[in-house]
């Protein structure tokens, strides 16, 4: 979700209940377009981020203390001058935008009791930290000159004020007049309408709106009925009266484990999706922007290997389609040994010259023709035969294996490429690295030993009885089939697709319901096939699952079987805690 007027209202309510009176102790700029204010407030400490970064603008509070540069920029030494030991009088939004007023006493060097202003603007590329006295602006942590921007200048002197964004209404404020001329009089889906006619309403909140109004998002905003136009104002004015009121429930919205997004208001849009509310807004934001740096961080450092998987994925797929090319030619070695018999039978009837031979093939009594060539006598037309059928023979065998040897190192890749799905952390990666060089798809630099690493199976406590344990890659997989599994523990796996061996361990002589479903449901998830809505699951006691000699790790065997079909989700929508 962008960081839009709805979410910077939450940061404000939150704000207000903490930081109201309290004084700043302490002022740092970790980053050229970042703050770190330290505030006290009955009795306790705050720390406040604040980045006007233009890609990820943010404000929260946090318990992290950033480093300082040694020498702090001009512009924290300015506000350390003016505002340090100053008391937060009010904190305020104007309208919906997104961008917050701190007011700050502080007295002046004469002892004279002051008020300034540090203003945030939490705006894309247009992002800025700018400290004021009476709208007039002091400094500001990024300077914006005429050639920047032709709309305002953010400089030492200049007035300060809040830019005009095509003119926009004020939601809280706006009439049920206003908000029918400025929304239904767009030829725009009613979606974009909204959020292109009123200040600090994001694209998802837009979305949400028309969600709980039943309006179809994409209907022309101008092709509304006046009964519909109504509804539509009736529930938007809901939503904002929730805003004013302060009633937030932070929430952050999860997809196969990886954050999708976040908001301060639960969103009927992704109702369809795992989510974790917070007491806090703050708490949203810092966790929220954590796994998700911490999500792009291993998807991007993955990509070396998954190029590398995909590359050998490729070239497997072309040589087995070739090879099955050959092996459907191989197909005529029968007809040719079969022509070879019969023309060491009949070919005494051949004459001279002739181009075929018909005759009755006694193996089904059909009548065949057989083509002969002129220039040879009838035998050595059947070696001839005899001759292609042997060279066909030889080709199937030889193919055969090779086939079984291709299929085999396609599922292996597969495997790999379902575990790189998987991966939640470096030392996954650092496994499933060890593996590709270990098996030759990575070459070893000279000198490098084997990595050392740890990397443990996914284990889950269920309740007194009954443990899960999860690989997630092939070497988990094998540990947990063959050392941590014994005869009688259950085994689970996605059918027919690359995935996860799950195991579960229990004390109880017989599995409840429940606990199958449980797993397989984990091993739907933990599949090749966990986007899908349903995932075929075998499942047998661990005594059943062997493994074949020479094979890839991880890789079994199993006849008799039980099947389910389970839906796949996450341990946490489960409601299931890794045990570290």
């Amino acid at each position: 979700m962008a960081f839009d007027g709805i979410t910077v209202a939450a940061i404000v309510s939150e704000l207000n209940r903490l930081l109201i009176d309290g004084r700043i102790f302490k002022i740092s700029q970790p980053e050229n377009d970042e703050l770190l204010l330290t505030i006290k407030n009955n009795k306790e400490q705050y720390r406040l981020l604040i980045s006007a970064g233009a890609t990820l603008p943010l404000i929260y509070l946090t318990d992290i203390n950033k480093p300082a540069p040694l020498t702090a920029p001009s512009f924290c030494m300015l506000l350390r001058k003016h505002i340090n030991n100053g008391r937060i009088v009010k904190i305020y939004q104007p309208g919906l935008e997104r961008i917050i007023h701190f007011d700050i006493e502080h007295l002046n060097e004469m002892g004279d009791l002051c008020q300034k202003t540090l203003i945030v603007e939490l705006m894309g590329k247009h992002s800025n930290i700018i400290f004021c006295e009476d709208n007039r602006i002091i400094d500001s942590i990024k300077h914006v000159n005429f050639q920047m921007s032709s709309v305002r200048e953010v400089l030492p002197g200049r007035k300060y004020f809040i830019p005009k964004a095509d003119e926009k209404l004020n939601p809280l404020n706006c009439t049920q007049e206003s908000f029918m001329k400025a929304v239904f009089q767009k030829n725009l889906p009613v979606s974009k309408a909204l959020y292109t006619s009123l200040t600090g309403i994001s694209p998802i909140a837009a979305e949400d709106i028309l969600s709980i109004s039943g309006i179809d998002s994409d209907l022309p905003a101008n092709a509304l009925n006046d009964s519909e136009q109504l509804h539509l104002y009736h529930i938007f004015s809901q939503y904002m009266e929730e805003t004013v009121s302060g009633n937030f429930t932070p929430v952050i919205y999860y997809k196969n484990q990886v954050p999708k997004d976040f908001s301060a208001v639960p969103l009927t849009v992704y109702s369809d999706l795992e989510s974790k509310t917070f007491p806090s807004i703050s708490m949203v934001l810092e966790q929220y922007y954590a796994e998700k740096n911490a999500a792009t961080r291993i998807k991007q450092r993955s990509a070396d290997l998954r190029q590398i998987v995909s590359s050998a994925l490729s070239k497997n797929y072309k040589k087995y389609d070739l090879q099955l090319k050959q092996l459907k030619d191989t197909e005529k070695r029968d007809k040719y040994r079969i022509y070879g018999e019969l023309l060491t039978t009949y070919g005494y009837s051949a004459k001279a010259g002739d181009k075929t031979l018909r005759c009755i093939n006694y193996y089904d009594d059909s009548e065949v023709t057989i083509p002969l060539d002129t220039e040879l006598e009838p035998m050595e037309n059947a070696k001839k035969y005899f001759d292609k059928y042997g060279k066909l023979k030889r080709t199937y065998e030889a193919l055969s294996q090779i086939i079984l040897e291709t299929r085999q190192e396609i599922q292996h890749l597969e495997s790999i490429s379902a575990a790189l799905d998987i991966a939640t952390d470096e030392n996954d990666l650092k496994a499933l690295k060890e593996e590709l060089v270990q098996y030759g798809y990575i070459r070893r630099k000279s000198g490098d030993k084997k990595s050392k690493f740890t990397n443990k199976p996914l284990h889950f406590i269920v309740n007194e009885t009954t443990q899960i344990y999860i690989g997630k890659n092939n070497y988990q997989n094998e540990e947990v089939t063959f050392k941590i599994a014994t005869g009688n523990d259950w085994w689970f796996h996605a059918k027919g697709i690359p995935g996860s061996h799950v195991i579960v361990k229990s004390s109880l002589d017989e599995l409840p319901d429940s606990i199958f479903e449980l797993a397989g449901t984990l091993a739907a998830y933990y599949s090749k096939g966990r986007q899908m809505e349903k995932v075929e699951i075998d499942y047998i006691q661990k005594k059943h699952v062997k493994k074949v000699n020479g094979s890839a790790p991880g890789f079994v065997i199993y006849h008799t079987n039980y099947s389910m079909v389970c839906a796949p989700a996450s341990p946490d929508a489960l409601g299931l805690i890794s045990v570290k």
